[in-house]
């Protein structure tokens, strides 16, 4: 299974997670490594649009495809999730609930709907997990973002 990530180029590279582990996300408190990846080009570039001004949009981008292993996945569904799990800026219990899995020895790869498209998913790749050494970057391209897409 392929998944993507778009980001700056300076880490289209990092396996480590450290972006997320320096800044926290929807579903990471900061210290806790997380590797953000979605189903599709298509969904990445959404999450990357809700997640960032357009002040801060560089210019060196890149997307990133990974290869993920085997078929162990924690799926979550909606109803596993917390209630709130939606709002904006991304609540204290999302943050919580997901340093909790990311947290846990047997947990590698969460497959979570998207909050943009609930009915697609992001996979969320914990770094420090044993069974991610499997885990390959396939392809990384120069991403050029259409700021129209941001532009009222």
């Amino acid at each position: 299974m392929f998944v993507y990530r778009i980001g700056k180029t300076r880490f289209a590279r990092d396996i480590g997670g450290e972006g997320a582990r320096l800044n926290g996300g929807r579903w990471n408190n900061v210290g806790t490594a997380c590797i953000y990846t979605s189903e599709s080009r298509a969904l990445a570039m959404l999450e990357y649009t809700v997640n960032v001004n357009i002040e801060d949009i560089p210019r060196a981008l890149s997307i990133t495809a990974f290869e993920l292993p085997g078929p162990v996945i924690y799926e979550l569904k909606v109803p596993d999730l917390p209630g709130d799990w939606r709002n904006m800026p991304a609540p204290s219990s999302t943050k919580d609930f997901g340093t909790i899995l990311l947290t846990d020895s047997a947990i590698h790869i969460i497959k979570v709907p998207s909050t943009v498209i609930i009915e697609e998913y992001n996979y969320l790749i914990n770094p420090i997990h044993a069974n991610n050494k499997n885990i390959r970057i396939v392809d990384v391209k120069d991403f050029v973002y259409d700021v129209r897409i941001k532009l009222k």
